[in-house]
Formats: C-alpha cells, sequence, structure tokens
C-alpha cells in the first residue's frame, strides 16, 4: 500500500509560477484547458493562481476551484491578512482547497526588500498561517530564498509555521542557488533539527538558474522531502522551474534507487507537454528530455543496431510510457472520419461531436495540400479549433500581392466584434502589408516583440505555424496560428495575439513571486 513515506506528491504550478514566463499569460478558458489536463494527468495540487493579483487571476482560480474535482486546489497569498482572505474566497468552493502563504526568510531579502527584521518577520509568518488555518487545515507556508538563509533561523521559523498550523511546508530555492548535494543536505538538517517537522509534509521549490533544478529536487526527495513543486516543461520565472515531466519519470525508471513512487499517469506526459506548448507559443527544444522532439530519436548507426536487437540498449524508458506511440497511422486525403476519431483518441483527446466535425472539416481542407497529415498537424488543427472564448478579432480573408518588382500589397477581411470589415495595407514584404492590415482594421499599433515562422513537420508541403508576440501596457501576448500557407499562418497569429491582450487588458498588474 502506497503511503506519504514511499509516495511523492506532485504539486503543479504551471498556472502560477508557469504563467510568470514573459509571453506565456493564458485566458482564463486555456487555464481550464491546461487544469483539466492536469487533472486528467493525476497531479495532487495545482496552485491555480494567486487570487490577490488581480480580477482575473481571481475569477481564473475560483472557476478551476469549482470545476477541478479530482485535484486539491491552491491559490497563492502573500503573508498578510488581506492576501489570505481572498485566496480562501477564490478557492473555498474546491473539493479540497489549500492556502499558501509565504514570506522571505533570507536577511538578503529582509534587508533590501522587506526592509524588516527577523522576529517581525517570523511573526507575520505565524500569523499568516494562523490566519489560514482559521479558514481550512490544509495550509502550505514557504519561507521565500530559503537556500540562502540562516539555518538557524529557517529552522526556528519551519518549527514555528508547523506549530501554528502548517501542514505542508515548502523550502524554496528561489534563485536557482543550491547545488544538489548542498540541497540534499539542507532537507536532511531540518529533518534533524525541528523537532515537530513529522507534523507536516516538506515540499521543495527549485529554479532552474543553473540548470539543477531537476537535480536539487531529487536531491531532496532522496533526503526526506514528500513534495515535488514543478511545472510542465520545466516553465516559469527566468530559466523556469523543475520540469514535472523529468522529476516523476526520474522517479519512475530509477524506482531501485529512489523506492517512491508518485500518482501522475506518466501516458499523458506528452499531450500535456504539446498542450502546453500550443497555448502559449513556448516551444521545447528539441533535445529536452522526456518531451523533446529528439527524445526518443536515434540516429547513431550503433545506436540504432542496438535498438532493433533490444531496445533496452539504448531506451532506458520506452516511448509509450510518456505517451508517444511508436507506430505511425498514415493520414491523407481519402482517410475517413473514422480513422481521424480514432487517430485522435490514440493521441488522448476527447473532442465532442461538433469539435470532431470542425477539426475534421479542416483536415480534409489540409489534406487537399500535403500528401501525408501527421500528428503534429492534427494537434495543431485541434489546438485552433478548440472551444474558446468569444473573439473580438477573427480571421475571414486574405489576398497578398509581392515580389521583386511589386509593392507589397495585402488585403484583409476580419469579423471585429462581428462586423465585417476590409482594408488594404502596404509594407516592405508581404508579412509587413498583412500586419499592416490588420493594424488598420483594428484601430490597434502595439510593438512587435517576435514574430517566427516554423515547420510543423518535414517536406516542402509542411504546415507553417508562426508565433507572434505583441506588447502593451507592460504586458505581452503571444499568438500563434498554424496553415500550409505562411502567410495565411501569420495572419491567423497575429490576430490569435490581439485576441490574447483583449483578454489580459482586463486583468491588474500581476505580483511575481519565486
Amino acid at each position: 500500500m502506497t503511503t506519504t513515506k514511499n509516495r511523492v506528491f506532485i504539486f503543479d504550478t504551471t498556472l502560477r509560477d508557469g504563467e510568470q514566463s514573459p509571453g506565456a499569460s493564458m485566458n482564463p478558458e486555456e487555464k481550464m484547458r491546461i487544469a483539466r489536463q492536469l487533472e486528467k494527468m493525476g497531479v495532487d495540487i495545482i496552485e491555480a493562481g494567486f487570487p490577490v493579483v488581480s480580477d482575473g487571476d481571481f475569477a481564473s482560480v475560483q472557476q478551476i476551484a469549482r470545476e477541478i474535482r479530482g485535484c486539491q486546489v491552491a491559490g497563492l497569498a502573500r503573508a498578510n491578512e488581506a492576501d489570505i482572505d481572498r485566496a480562501w474566497e477564490a478557492v473555498a468552493v474546491a473539493a479540497n482547497p489549500r492556502i499558501h502563504t509565504f514570506i522571505s526568510s533570507s536577511d538578503i531579502h529582509l534587508k533590501y526588500q522587506l526592509r524588516k527584521s527577523r522576529e517581525q518577520v517570523l511573526k507575520e509568518a505565524v500569523a499568516a498561517v494562523a490566519r489560514a488555518s482559521s479558514y481550512t487545515k490544509n495550509v502550505e507556508f514557504s519561507p521565500m530564498d530559503a537556500t540562502r538563509s540562516d539555518l538557524d533561523y529557517l529552522c526556528q521559523m519551519v518549527e514555528a509555521v508547523i506549530a501554528a498550523g502548517a501542514t505542508t511546508v515548502n523550502i524554496p530555492d528561489t534563485v536557482g542557488y543550491a547545488i544538489p548535494e548542498e540541497f540534499g543536505q539542507l532537507i536532511a538538517t531540518l529533518f534533524k533539527r525541528v523537532p515537530n517537522i513529522d507534523q507536516a509534509i516538506i515540499s521543495v521549490h527549485c529554479h532552474n538558474d543553473l540548470g539543477l533544478a531537476t537535480a536539487n529536487a531529487l536531491a531532496a526527495v532522496k533526503n526526506g522531502a514528500r513534495q515535488v513543486e514543478c511545472t510542465i516543461n520545466g516553465i516559469g520565472e527566468r530559466a523556469g522551474n523543475s520540469a514535472m515531466e523529468e522529476v516523476v519519470m526520474a522517479l519512475k525508471t530509477r524506482k531501485d534507487f529512489f523506492g517512491l513512487t508518485t500518482g501522475i499517469k506518466t501516458e499523458a506526459i506528452h499531450q500535456s507537454s504539446r498542450l502546453l506548448t500550443q497555448i502559449t507559443g513556448i516551444a521545447v527544444q528539441p533535445n529536452k528530455a522526456i518531451v523533446g522532439a529528439n527524445a526518443f530519436a536515434h540516429e547513431s548507426g550503433i545506436h540504432q543496431d542496438g535498438l532493433i536487437k533490444e531496445k533496452i540498449t539504448y531506451e532506458i524508458m520506452t516511448p509509450q510510457s510518456v505517451g508517444i506511440a511508436e507506430t505511425h497511422l498514415v493520414l491523407g486525403k481519402h482517410s475517413g472520419r473514422a480513422a481521424i476519431v480514432k487517430r485522435l483518441k490514440e493521441l488522448g483527446y476527447a473532442l465532442n461531436d461538433e469539435a470532431v466535425n470542425r477539426t475534421f472539416v479542416r483536415f480534409k481542407e489540409l489534406a487537399d495540400v500535403k500528401k501525408e497529415v501527421f500528428d503534429e498537424d492534427l494537434e495543431a488543427i485541434v489546438d485552433e479549433e478548440s472551444t474558446r472564448p468569444q473573439e473580438k478579432y477573427r480571421f475571414v480573408y486574405l489576398n497578398v500581392v509581392s515580389g521583386s518588382v511589386a509593392v507589397p500589397t495585402a488585403t484583409m477581411q476580419m469579423e471585429v466584434d462581428g462586423q465585417l470589415i476590409q482594408e488594404a495595407g502596404f509594407g516592405v514584404g508581404p508579412v509587413d502589408a498583412i500586419f499592416a492590415a490588420i493594424r488598420k482594421i483594428t484601430g490597434t499599433n502595439y510593438p512587435l516583440l517576435k514574430y517566427a515562422v516554423n515547420a510543423i513537420t518535414g517536406g516542402t508541403d509542411a504546415q507553417g505555424e508562426a508565433t507572434v508576440q505583441l506588447k502593451f501596457n507592460g504586458r505581452s501576448a503571444t499568438g500563434r496560428g498554424a496553415h500550409p500557407d505562411v502567410l495565411v499562418a501569420s495572419a491567423r497569429a497575429y490576430i490569435n495575439a490581439l485576441n490574447r491582450l483583449e483578454w489580459f487588458g482586463k486583468d491588474a498588474k500581476k505580483v511575481e513571486v519565486a
């Protein structure tokens, strides 16, 4: 039987710390899609957001708390009454709500940021936990910048917050400063020196500034930590967080070493990674562990020879264990609806009839211009056709004239709040002309931070996947569009970014924490 002793709880903070990645902001519908996927994976705790920072964040956390029933749902709060009250208001409707409150513990933060004494901060930490405990017994406390804190003071704080009612104490490596051996020893020391530590679960939250986030998390687990805070694809503030897929698969693959389990359904890992990439536009590097495009690719002749004879020679885990199928169903213009539905199910999608119909229509359009439609093409179509909130701007029509002796001209037709508008734009190239036409139609002129086009699959008939990042009022939004014509993909991506800014513009300024 699995017990706390040999079970590691997975606390996913993709929707909170992950959203602090530049350009990774998500609208409420996209956050719900991620939350449902996390629930499907078997995540233990979802940190849904930071309710006090904006009305939008509050509404998203409350919606997730209301609709997600298979996971604990946590709201983040600074160590003050207003934050804690607001967090509880957001998560109270959850099946199993958690309040996660924090305050810095390092002298660096106390001196330069909080400008308070150790005694003041300790008192505020205890008061915050007591306040949270008056709402729920599921309270987590984090001493921010713990790895640069005085050890005696850290032990004192951990003991005090557990006595005040914290049932989980998280030890964050806020700035990614720790080295695995050092971090493991810190966790071991806390277990030796904090007398009431057996009354709480010890958690860790590691940042990747030195590329050691996953290694640090595993070192902590080896020394007694039983909760890991992580994100899909390792996204997050600065260089990101411990990657959930790396932590989970390390524990699963090396169960002989750790002797520990998680509740994660690992077969859903690949789909979860793809979903996050599609929503945020933040690509995964090809050589990324577990979920990168090359993670299960072998080019070396020696490796190939070994794999043919016995897969275990060069694969320590199977592709299927993370949701990647070895077999490939070739899809083309002669494929029927049943084949598409079957492949979508194999990829992990459970779509209603309306969504299947929209996907099938787009598939047929693509199959007319591509010899073969790949899994990545289908995933891109599903992402674009998935149910979204009402959009202010919608692509209708595009015609482009360009060439070495022509003035690049784009004629665009769009719907703006349901009204058809057509304009022409001119530019130094076809993409510039398209963006000029969109700006005319929408009456916007936001700075363009990023524009990129990549082929989703190989071949000259591959779909183009365009990414556009726009900035307005200090907020950036990343839009994505896919189409065999890269100019259409570019237009769709720009419009998608505008729609995201419409959502984000309603929100107040975010408060960034580690």
